[in-house]
């Protein structure tokens, strides 16, 4: 399923899930009821940006939303250790409301 914030807004409150795809690379998604479902802009792409500041920014109308950064780990398999069927996923509390600006914006 595919949703803009506009559509999400309209929706009883989910939880905001911005997965770290790649070492710069971010795509945002909403639970609900269990289901993820892809957040998209008005041209129906993934919303998706290349800094966690930039989506918090895109992600700023959904910020009473409770959200996690979730990142998952290709270690066990990059250093040759036997696949076991394990969620190595973690994620970190984010909030998308006004946090301070990084230090070198002053």
């Amino acid at each position: 399923m595919k949703l803009t914030i506009r559509e999400a807004l309209r929706r009883e409150p989910g939880r905001v899930v911005v997965e770290s795809v790649d070492l710069s690379l971010y795509i945002a998604s909403i639970e609900l009821d269990g289901a993820l479902a892809l957040l998209v802009d008005e041209d129906g792409k993934p919303l998706k940006t290349r800094n966690l500041l930039a989506m918090k920014e895109q992600l700023a109308p959904l910020a009473d939303w409770p959200s996690v950064l979730r990142q998952r780990s290709a270690y066990d398999e990059m250093c040759g250790q036997s696949w076991v069927p394990a969620d190595n996923t973690l994620e970190v509390p984010l909030d998308v409301r006004g946090q301070p600006a990084p230090r070198w914006e002053h």
